[in-house]
């Protein structure tokens, strides 16, 4: 571990995401990081691998905080499934990563502002929804419903759209809504395989 590398990355991380990763210049990070420019570009050459460390740094964080939440919540499967959408909440309300607040999903943010699907920090982002879908189908599997992939990602299609929905219209209460309509595909699943049975 490097402190002055970590605290590099914390500080581009807080001002990518809440200012834009085109719109947060180097000097403004170096600025309120407090690192010299020699060090930055020791440990980076250039801004677009800090742009890869800070997202690298924001996926390790944010999953292992959602999947925390889930599972702190219930050792049932499927009250995991819905305290996605609680942990939500309490994200869109800026109760959860109080360094940071609420300004939308970095990732969605950074394909956004690199749209061309094979660059590095788009392809990071995609690799970060990948990774959440991969473990809300094994959250479905371990509840045993059926069709545990095509209901993993309708499940992440309403965690998405509620991120889009409390960002862009600033309204938190979508995680809510997008809780009730997760409990409603559930208990289809759930009826589902208890017919199959």
């Amino acid at each position: 571990m490097n402190k002055r590398r970590d605290d590099l990355v914390e500080t581009a991380l807080k001002l990518f995401y809440r200012h834009g990763f085109h719109a947060t210049g180097i000097d403004k990070i170096l600025a309120e990081s407090g690192v010299a420019k020699m060090t930055l570009y020791k440990h980076f050459r250039s801004k677009d691998e800090l742009i890869l460390a800070a997202l690298q740094l924001r996926d390790e964080r944010f999953r292992n905080w959602l999947m925390s939440e889930m599972e702190k919540a219930s050792a049932n499967p499927e009250e995991r499934l819905l305290a996605m959408f609680d942990a939500l909440e309490t994200w869109f309300l800026g109760k959860a990563f109080k360094d940071l607040g609420f300004s939308g999903c970095a990732f969605i943010n950074a394909a956004s502002e690199f749209a061309a699907h094979d660059h590095p920090a788009h392809r990071v982002a995609s690799e970060h929804k990948r990774r959440i879908v991969d473990y809300l189908e094994k959250t479905c599997r371990d509840a045993q419903l059926l069709e545990p992939e095509q209901l993993a990602e309708r499940l992440a299609l309403l965690k998405e759209g509620a991120i889009a929905t409390a960002h862009v219209r600033n309204i938190p209460e979508a995680a809510m809504l997008a809780r009730d309509m997760a409990r409603t595909m559930i208990d289809a699943a759930r009826r589902r395989a208890d017919e199959g049975a």
